[in-house]
Formats: C-alpha cells, sequence, structure tokens
C-alpha cells in the first residue's frame, strides 16, 4: 500500500511553505482479521457504469462472468439492487484544512445535497485516529450540523489515513445492507507501519467500498511571487513528491475496495464527481457463488461483461472458509 514513509518531515516543509505564501482560498486500532465467508456462499456487490459515469440498468445475470483466481465459477444468485444507501463521510481534519477549512466543507456540505433524501450518512473526522460525530441519519439538517462542529486543529502532527479507514471499517462491518465510505482527504498517510500488510488485506477482503475524493487541488496552485531563491525550488520539489505519493495512497485504497477516486480541479469537476456518487452508492448488482475451496486462502474476483466499454468495480478479493 502507497504510503509516505517520510511523512513527518514532509508535512514540516509543506506547512511552512503553506504560512509562508498567500492560499488561492481562504485513536487508531489494532487491525481486526480479515473477513471470513464461514457460508457457501460469497457475495460480491458489483457497479457497472458507461464512460460518462452513469450506472447501466437492465443487466441480466447472464450479461455477468465471474472468477475465481481466473477461474470461471457459475452464479449461484443474481439482483440488481436499488435501495437506499449508507454512507459515512469521512474528513480528513488535521492540519492540511486547518488553512482551507472552508472548502473542505462547502464540498462535504455539496454532496450532502446530492445524496437522495432517504439516504442515510455518518460522519466522521480523522487526524490521529477517526471520530465519530454523528451516527447514521437521513436527517440532512443535523448532519450540516455535525459539519460545522468539526475541530481541524486537533493532533496536528498526524494525518493517519490508513489506520482511521482500516478503524472506520471495522465499525461499519456489523452493519448489514450495502456500505461505502466517501473519503474527503488529502492522500498524505503518516500511520504507523506495525502491520500495513493486515490493514490491505482487510481493505481488500471488505465488502465496504471507498469512494475517495482528493482535496489538494488549492494546494497544488503555484504561488504567485518573484524567481524562487535554490531553496525554495528544493521545498517545491518535496512538495511535487508528496503530492504524487498522496494521490498514489488515494489510488490504492479505493482500488482495494473496487471503489474510485475523483481529484476534482474546479467547482464543476466536484459536482460531477458527487453526481457519480449519488448514483454509485444507491445501486448495484449483487452476484453470489459458492466458494470452490475451503482452504483458508485469499482468493482474486475478476468481474467481466458481455460490454469491454463498461467499467466495472467490484471488491478484489475474499477469504475462502478454513478445511473442516
Amino acid at each position: 500500500m502507497a504510503r509516505i514513509t517520510l511523512a513527518q518531515p514532509f508535512l514540516a516543509v509543506f506547512f511552512a511553505l503553506l504560512l509562508a505564501a498567500p492560499l488561492s482560498t481562504a485513536q487508531s486500532q489494532e487491525p481486526a482479521p480479515p473477513i471470513r465467508v464461514t457460508v457457501n456462499r460469497v457475495n460480491v456487490g458489483v457497479t457497472v457504469t458507461d464512460t460518462a459515469g452513469h450506472f447501466i440498468e437492465g443487466l441480466r445475470r447472464e450479461d455477468f462472468q465471474l472468477f475465481d483466481n481466473g477461474v470461471e465459477q457459475p452464479l449461484t444468485d443474481f439482483l440488481p439492487i436499488e435501495e437506499p444507501a449508507q454512507l459515512l463521510l469521512l474528513i480528513e481534519a488535521g492540519p492540511a484544512v486547518l488553512f482551507l477549512g472552508k472548502n473542505h466543507l462547502l464540498a462535504a456540505d455539496a454532496l450532502l445535497t446530492a445524496i437522495a433524501t432517504t439516504d442515510r450518512v455518518a460522519i466522521a473526522s480523522y487526524s490521529k485516529g477517526p471520530k465519530l460525530l454523528l451516527d447514521f441519519t437521513s436527517n440532512k439538517t443535523e448532519a450540516r450540523a455535525a459539519l460545522d462542529n468539526i475541530n481541524f486543529s486537533n493532533d496536528f502532527a498526524d494525518l493517519n489515513l490508513s489506520s482511521s479507514l482500516s478503524t472506520a471499517i471495522d465499525w461499519l462491518a456489523p452493519l448489514p445492507g450495502k456500505k461505502t465510505v466517501v473519503l474527503l482527504s488529502t492522500g498524505f498517510d503518516s500511520s504507523p507501519p506495525e502491520d500495513p500488510q493486515a490493514i490491505q488485506r482487510k481493505l481488500l477482503t471488505s465488502d465496504i467500498r471507498i469512494l475517495a475524493i482528493s482535496l489538494t487541488a488549492d494546494f497544488r496552485k503555484p504561488a504567485k511571487r518573484k524567481k524562487p531563491s535554490a531553496q525554495e525550488r528544493s521545498n517545491r520539489e518535496i512538495v511535487q513528491e508528496g503530492f504524487a505519493e498522496a494521490d498514489r495512497s488515494l489510488r490504492e485504497l479505493s482500488a482495494l475496495t473496487g471503489g474510485r477516486v475523483y481529484f476534482p480541479a474546479n467547482a464543476d469537476e466536484f459536482s460531477h464527481a458527487y453526481a457519480e456518487i449519488a448514483q454509485l452508492i444507491r445501486h448495484e448488482y449483487s452476484l453470489a457463488f459458492a466458494p470452490p475451496a475451503a482452504d483458508g486462502q485469499l482468493h482474486s474476483l475478476k468481474v467481466k461483461t458481455k460490454n469491454s466499454s463498461y467499467q466495472i468495480d467490484h471488491r478484489q478479493a475474499y477469504l475462502a472458509p478454513p478445511p473442516n
């Protein structure tokens, strides 16, 4: 899993630059064991969209192929699902957004506007670890009040993204039905490296999808100043390397769960991302198959449709039941 291995020096340089230049706009837990299949079926939620990001409706069982470790498996169940969504809005509340807190809140509020009135949303912030601010509700007024109460100045030195996501997955795992984490984040990650492979496996085998939205567009805009010094150029190179690593982190974290990542640069692109997310969290096809082996091993999953131009998203693996 991509992580910023020198997160503290990077953040020190990054925020020193923020303070020096005008802006364009004003407890992690131990990773839980991965999900195991304890019955004779594996459920795979699948979203299918066209090139414009619109969900493809009307597909049938025979339109899908599902592969376990590269071997096609017969589908035992198939069901198109459209139902109110359950989404956890997980918002970075560390030092970066101390400078861009207003834009952060506007982004989150716009997402609340895009989703349906019957969708249920919970809100949490994270820096050192995730903090639940509001349990699941369809009351958008309560959700907006929770956004207004986010504290962006706690745990100034920490942005533990992957470990916070791991804890959030543990929160959501017992809930029935479709579940999605909508992550508003810069992608910077200073998570402690106790067991990154365990976190990666948990995300890989989870049935909870992560849809990530990068919030670094304003940070990337070049500062308006005269010719920079050699030290300033060096610092800018460090920051650009950090941005590239943060982007890779968001891509990998979302891809592990069959989710997506968005890098909106302006208000129109944010609106497009929210409209697409509002569809994805409500619609999916539920496929099921019988695991071909009880070997206790990690099995890869691959789903295809007859139309190769469609974009297909689903979780990437499952942990087979142990031998008797």
